[in-house]
C-alpha cells in the first residue's frame, strides 16, 4: 500500500503529514509526501526519513511572487498553481493507492484532479475546523467577498461561502478539470473538502461539534515527534537563569509581526525576563548586544516550549498545540486567518492571553505577559497540558488504512 500525502503551504502544513506518514510506515504502509522543496522542508523530511516529492515551486519564491498581486488576481494564481500542482501530483502519484490533501485550495483542488483521473481514493484534511462548515461557527470571508452585514446566519454565510469560492477557485479547477477530461462542478469547496474530510486539530483545544452540513472525523492533531536535543548553548542560556519568555511568528513575515518581535523583547525585559527569540521567516533579530536574548532558528519546540515561562507567538494551530502540550503559558499575537481564533481558544481555556491586534504596543504586551507570568496561569497550563492528545496521526493512519 502506497498512499500519497500533498501540500502547499508553510511549515504548518506540512510537518503534520510527515507525522501522519510516520505512523503509516509504522502500519506497514508506504508513504510519500508531495511538499513544496523549500531547504527546510527537505531538511525536515529527510530527517524523518520520509520520501519528499517536490511540488511545482518553493513556497517562499511563490508568496514572494505573489506579494504585488492585486486584490482581484486571486483567480489568476490559482489557476497557475492548480495547473503546475496538477503535474507535480500526478508525477508523484505514480503507483499511489491513495491521495490525502491539504494545504492551499488550488493545490488541495489539483490533488483531487489527480485522484479522480486516476480512480484513486481521495481525502481531505484540515487542521482548524473553521474552514469547515458548520453553524457553530462563522466562515472566513475571503477577499473580495466579505460578510453582508445584514447576514448573521451561520448556515446562510455557508451558503455564500460556496460562490465565494466558486468566485476565487471556481474557473481555475473547472478549467483543469476540463483540460484533463472532467466534468465541471457547480461547488468546489464540497467537491475538494468532500462530505468527510479529516480534522486533524485536537479536540480540547477546539472540539468538532457534530453538524449536519458537514461529516468531519476529527482525529487529534498529527504530531511529528522531534527527538533533536536543544544546542549546548542554548542549553546553557536556559540554565544560566530563570525560565526564559520565548518569542517567535513562525512563518509569519509581515511588517506586523517583526514589529511584534521588537516589542516583545522589550516587554520580556519590563518584566526582568531574558528570551529566546526565534528568527523565523520575518528573520527576527535582537535590539541591541545584549546578554539576555538568545538568537535561535530551528529548534525542538517540543523540548524548548516547557522550560519557558512563557511562549509568544502568532497563534499557529502547530504552534498553539505544541505549547498547549508543553504546558507553557501563551501570549498569542494572532496575524491572519485562523490565529484570531486560535488565540481566542486559548484564552478560553485559561492556558494563555489573546492580545487584541496583530501589532502590539509595550504596554499592551507588557499587560498580556504580566497575565500570562502568574502561577494560576501556569498551573492551568500545567493541567490542561495532559489531556492534549498526542495519538492523532496513529488514529488517522489506522482509519486511511482500514477504508481502504
Amino acid at each position: 500500500m502506497r498512499i500519497l500525502l500533498s501540500t502547499y503551504g508553510s511549515r504548518g502544513d506540512v510537518e503534520p503529514l510527515v507525522g501522519l506518514a510516520i505512523q503509516l510506515k509504522a502500519l506497514g504502509a508506504e508513504a510519500v509526501v508531495s511538499a513544496p522543496p523549500d531547504q527546510e522542508f527537505v531538511d525536515l523530511l529527510a530527517r524523518a526519513g520520509v520520501p519528499l516529492a517536490p511540488a511545482f515551486t518553493p513556497v517562499r519564491e511563490w508568496i514572494e511572487s505573489a506579494k504585488a498581486r492585486p486584490a482581484d488576481g486571486i483567480p489568476q494564481y490559482a489557476a497557475r498553481m492548480i495547473g503546475a500542482q496538477y503535474e507535480a501530483i500526478g508525477a508523484a502519484a505514480e503507483g499511489c493507492d491513495a491521495i490525502v490533501a491539504t494545504g492551499l485550495m488550488p493545490s488541495a483542488a489539483a490533488a483531487q484532479c489527480v485522484a479522480e483521473k486516476r480512480g484513486l481514493p481521495y481525502r481531505h484534511v484540515t487542521f482548524c475546523p473553521l474552514f469547515l462548515p458548520s453553524e457553530h461557527h462563522r466562515p472566513f470571508p475571503y477577499p473580495g467577498y466579505p460578510h453582508p452585514p445584514e447576514t448573521t446566519d451561520p448556515r446562510d454565510l455557508w451558503t455564500l461561502n460556496i460562490a465565494a469560492m466558486n468566485g476565487l477557485f471556481g474557473t481555475a479547477v473547472n478549467g483543469q478539470r476540463a483540460a484533463v477530461g472532467l466534468p465541471a462542478t457547480d461547488n468546489v469547496r464540497d467537491h475538494v473538502f468532500t462530505d468527510r474530510p479529516l480534522l486533524a486539530s485536537d479536540p480540547v483545544l477546539w472540539p468538532w461539534a457534530p453538524t449536519d452540513l458537514t461529516d468531519a472525523v476529527q482525529t487529534g492533531a498529527w504530531i511529528l515527534p522531534d527527538r533533536r536535543p536543544l544546542p549546548a548553548d542554548l542549553e546553557a542560556f536556559i540554565e544560566a537563569g530563570a525560565p526564559p519568555v520565548y518569542v517567535g511568528f513562525g512563518s509569519i513575515a509581515l511588517p506586523s509581526t517583526r514589529e511584534a518581535a521588537r516589542v516583545a523583547i522589550e516587554a520580556a525585559r519590563a518584566h526582568g525576563r531574558r528570551v529566546v527569540l526565534a528568527r523565523g521567516w520575518v528573520e527576527a533579530a535582537p535590539l541591541d548586544d545584549g546578554a539576555d536574548v538568545f538568537l535561535t532558528g530551528d529548534v525542538n519546540q517540543q523540548a524548548l516550549f516547557p522550560r519557558m515561562a512563557a511562549v509568544v507567538h502568532h497563534g499557529g494551530a502547530g504552534t498553539t498545540t505544541t505549547a498547549t502540550r508543553a504546558g507553557a503559558p501563551q501570549v498569542i499575537v494572532p496575524q491572519i486567518v485562523d490565529q484570531p481564533f486560535w488565540a481566542a481558544r486559548v484564552a478560553g481555556l485559561g492556558v494563555g492571553v489573546a492580545h487584541d491586534g496583530a501589532t502590539p504596543t509595550l504596554e499592551s504586551l507588557s499587560a498580556a505577559l504580566a497575565t500570562a507570568l502568574k502561577p494560576g496561569m501556569r498551573d492551568r497550563a500545567a493541567a490542561v497540558a495532559p489531556t492534549i492528545r498526542a495519538d492523532g496521526a496513529t488514529t488517522a493512519a489506522g482509519l486511511l488504512l482500514d477504508a481502504l
